[in-house]
């Protein structure tokens, strides 16, 4: 982060400084356990803990500065609303780099693949900041805008929708260089009705980008595609037709491999599915400046960076893990389902799932269709896990006519000693879930499990 003065940062939120402070601000933490010396700690009020309770321990672990929105003993700028204030302050703080230096601002939504996206362009983009996990919503994008320093070329924001107008909010704090639209699923139709109503809020990225913004959307996805001509200026990516055109698209051992331009790209990722964010991620390149075949050995040589996402562990005992419980849509769930049969390769599998959270009206169905996917698709054993979830397993049984193949489960707990006790060397286990339901602790016991 590029130095400021508490005064500064009190002028850019419109916040009165409660304090004679000289020192500048170097970094910005929410968690008074992080704070350092020179940082900025922002005082959320959250549903458990107030963060005002613990600004004088932030101030004596060396925080220059606390914004809050009541009172606290230690030097603090008093605003209405901190989460407001964060959003201009970072609006603030990024204007000022851009007339400082030359930075590329990238910005990803997706009702899938911007995480994967975004870890695809941290590993590809010279001299870049991209958050860690999934920052993507009214806090944690304006912290990742201000991890970004003189020498910061690139900027790749995730940009999340829960409800109409995010991320117009998100773009105004950020406005973008670069607007990528991967494609628009079923996930968070609660909050908007309909496909075509999660597509109208996606689109909205694209009336975030400055006068000579680009926009890079996904030519296979219909709902994504007419969004085309809505930027200044449009890059189609797909494997159809499309301005960058993925060509020979094989899965290899569950990774995907295709070559876009002659240059050949081999995914370490696991699934088929990610042969679309690894196509926008080499689009975003050469807007860039990188070369295709630059962009393509680097997006072949990157790793998962981030965790919960379809990440295998190969344990002792012959058992493989796949732990892709992070989030779950219909989507990746069925994007999931065909990389666990591709990595087992005529072996036993396993899907412990749990529910898809926030699928309004359409979430009985969803679930519905879900288990009957989970049968066609051949997949051995369906442990499904929570009343939320139940759907799936009822329609597993009723189009597999199974017995002990299908389980159904209250808790986590439950499914954890129905796996141990069943579970065999040669298995794959895959274990995914929204992140709500806290299914991501079952596939973290799993994985430590050797026996």
């Amino acid at each position: 982060m590029r130095p400021i003065s508490a005064q500064w940062i009190a002028n850019a939120v419109g916040g009165e400084l409660a304090a004679d402070v000289d020192a500048t601000v170097t970094s910005v933490v929410k968690d008074s356990r992080e704070a350092t010396d020179g940082c900025l700690y922002v005082a959320f009020v959250g549903e458990h803990v107030d963060g005002h309770d613990f600004a004088a321990q932030a101030a004596a672990a060396g925080a220059t500065v606390c914004l809050v929105s009541q009172p606290v003993d230690a030097p603090h700028i008093l605003v209405p609303d901190v989460t407001q204030a964060l959003g201009a302050l970072a609006a603030a703080y990024l204007a000022l780099l851009r007339t400082e230096g030359d930075i590329t601002v990238i910005g990803i939504t997706g009702s899938n693949g911007k995480t994967t996206t975004k870890d695809l362009l941290a590993q590809t983009l010279p001299d870049v900041i991209a958050p860690a996990g999934s920052f993507n919503n009214e806090i944690g994008l304006p912290l990742t805008v201000l991890s970004a320093g003189p020498d910061t070329r690139h900027l790749v924001l995730e940009m999340g929708a829960a409800a109409p107008g995010d991320i117009a909010y998100l773009a105004r704090i950020a406005p973008l260089d670069i607007a990528v639209v991967l494609m628009v699923g079923s996930a968070h139709t609660a909050g908007y009705g309909s496909a075509d109503g999660l597509a109208a809020e996606k689109a909205t990225i694209l009336d975030g980008l400055v006068p000579a913004g680009v926009g890079i959307i996904n030519a296979d996805d219909p709902l994504v595609a007419r969004m085309a001509g809505r930027a200044p200026r449009t890059v189609t990516f797909g494997f159809g037709s499309a301005d960058v055109a993925g060509r020979d698209r094989r899965v290899e051992g569950g990774r995907a491999a295709f070559s876009v331009d002659g240059e050949r790209v081999h995914l370490t990722l696991l699934g088929d599915h990610h042969a679309t964010n690894a196509l926008a991620a080499v689009a975003v390149a050469r807007e860039c400046g990188v070369s295709t075949a630059q962009a393509a050995a680097s997006v072949t040589a990157a790793v998962p960076a981030s965790p919960h996402r379809m990440a295998l562990t190969e344990r002792a005992d012959g058992v493989r893990i796949l732990d892709d419980a992070y989030n779950a849509s219909p989507e990746s769930m069925r994007a999931a389902f065909r990389a666990l049969r591709e990595i087992a390769d005529g072996g036993r599998t396993w899907a412990v799932i749990g529910e898809m959270l926030e699928m309004g009206q359409a979430s009985v169905q969803a679930h519905d269709d879900l288990g009957i996917d989970a049968v066609r698709l051949g997949i051995s054993h369906l442990v499904v896990v929570g009343a939320g979830a139940r759907p799936a397993y009822v329609s597993a049984v009723r189009e597999g006519s199974w017995g002990e193949e299908a389980a159904f489960v209250a808790t986590i707990d439950e499914a954890l000693a129905l796996v141990r006790d069943r579970v065999a060397p040669g298995d794959t286990v895959l274990v995914k879930g929204s992140h709500g339901t806290g299914l991501w602790s079952l596939a973290d016991a799993l994985t430590r499990e050797t026996s």
